[in-house]
């Protein structure tokens, strides 16, 4: 059985709390032991200052006396530490119930009540301790901790409280793990479900961007994509449907007279033939535009970039021009700095400049004015023509660039296609300003 990306979230989340529990436990065992080495250590302690304090006073007595031994066992006993006492031939000289014994009645209520002493609920074995004095054996005593009330309370309570925290920290790991699951894996499943949708056809399909981490950014990118996508389809569809548009008629109007001419209606002299070559002319210049359009989107791929000096490569290209503006006694300037370099690949920027020249040699009348600007902007260079020709209509001017949009200058409509396809070539940007009245302006930016 498959798990899921969600299930495998969830895993994760509940493997790592469970090993931190586990640590948890570990830690508590690692606590416990040296709490209980601690435990010995002290009882040790208090073993050695009995036998310490036993072994003065029989050398202050000069033995084993009766009333200082009462004390010294109910000092002992406070202390947690049962005593049986043993002198150097074996008899027993006095235990603690006997030293409580010994004490007075408030003493031995004070004594009992803050140790909380019973012989006979005692458990555990005495350990036995030898007494000397200067080297000689005086006797021995067996030592028996008192039950650990207070260290036992601590144990349990401990335990209590780690029980508690564990169940309750397992539980809201547990719930962390769902929550935290569906959040990351919600993004993800959306993005695949997205992208078989996409791949299935479906390239309207977009994401919910949720915040701005990888994910975030991994479905910005997603609906950028597919933007693009949508974007290129729309080109395509756009471009085949408006080339058979155009093809269509002169391939229409080639079989309309080819027929005529068959069937005898239409004369086949050389004036049908002119129209027929006309036709023919038209069909090739449509399937030239629509390669030279295909070679510019691919451009961005073998541009030979260059960098030269701009006046004078603008020069040439102007001198092209100048028996087209002397015929319609046009004027054509150029402003351009002499030093000014530019990057740029030399061909692919003559058609953008020989484009927009042509554009705007069209749209001026006689008398007209026609000015190619170039200049430094920020770390680029600015190339601009501008004419006072008729201008463009504000409802055609968002249009000007799409392919085959064809204005009232007519033409095929992919001359400005093609020039925003060189210049998103460069690395740059292309623009058109215009009004019926003032003229039109083509304000291309490249990067150097």
């Amino acid at each position: 059985m498959r798990c899921s990306l969600r299930c495998k979230f969830l895993l994760l989340f509940v493997l790592i709390s469970a090993i931190a529990l586990c640590s948890a436990f570990l830690l508590r065992a690692v606590i416990m032991r040296d709490f209980g080495r601690y435990l010995d250590g002290e009882s040790q302690d208090r073993n050695q200052r009995v036998v310490a304090l036993l072994e003065g006073g029989y050398e202050q007595q000069g033995g084993w006396q009766q009333s200082r031994l009462a004390t010294d066992l109910a000092w002992a006993l406070q202390m947690g530490v049962e005593i049986r006492l043993f002198d150097a031939a074996g008899r027993k000289v006095m235990d603690s119930a006997q030293a409580v014994s010994a004490l007075t009645p408030l003493m031995q209520r004070r004594v009992l009540d803050a140790t909380g002493y019973d012989p006979s609920e005692l458990s555990g074995a005495s350990v036995p301790y030898p007494l000397y004095l200067r080297g000689e054996e005086i006797g021995h005593l067996e030592a028996r901790a008192l039950d650990r009330v207070k260290e036992d309370y601590f144990v349990r309570s401990s335990n209590r409280v780690l029980l508690v925290s564990v169940t309750l920290l397992g539980l809201l790991s547990v719930v962390a793990g769902i929550v935290a699951s569906r959040r990351l894996s919600g993004p993800i499943l959306e993005l695949v479900d997205a992208s078989g949708e996409i791949a299935a056809g479906n390239l309207s399909r977009r994401v919910k961007i949720a915040g701005v981490d990888e994910i975030g950014r991994l479905s910005q990118s997603f609906n950028s994509m597919a933007d693009h996508l949508e974007a290129q389809e729309k080109l395509r569809r756009t471009l085949l449907s408006n080339a058979a548009h155009e093809l269509r008629t002169p391939l229409a109007i080639i079989s309309g007279e080819l027929e005529g001419m068959l069937d005898g209606v239409l004369p086949t002299d050389r004036g049908a033939l002119h129209s027929l070559h006309e036709e023919s002319r038209r069909l090739t210049a449509i399937l030239d535009g629509v390669d030279e359009l295909s070679r510019a989107e691919a451009s961005a791929l073998n541009l030979n970039r260059q960098s030269f000096l701009l006046h004078p490569y603008l020069a040439r290209i102007a001198a092209r021009f100048e028996r087209i503006f002397a015929d319609r006694r046009a004027v054509l300037t150029l402003d351009c700095p002499d030093q000014l370099l530019i990057n740029a690949d030399p061909d692919r920027l003559s058609q953008i400049v020989i484009n927009l020249i042509s554009n705007s040699a069209k749209a001026i009348s006689a008398g007209g004015r026609v000015e190619i600007i170039a200049c430094a902007e920020g770390a680029g260079v600015r190339l601009e023509v501008k004419d006072d020709g008729s201008g463009i209509s504000p409802e055609d001017l968002p249009y000007v660039f799409e392919r085959f949009y064809k204005g009232k200058n007519g033409g095929l409509g992919l001359g400005l296609a093609i020039v925003q396809e060189l210049a998103s070539a460069h690395g740059g940007t292309i623009s058109a300003a215009s009004s019926p009245d003032s003229g039109t302006s083509f304000r291309l930016l490249l990067p150097c």
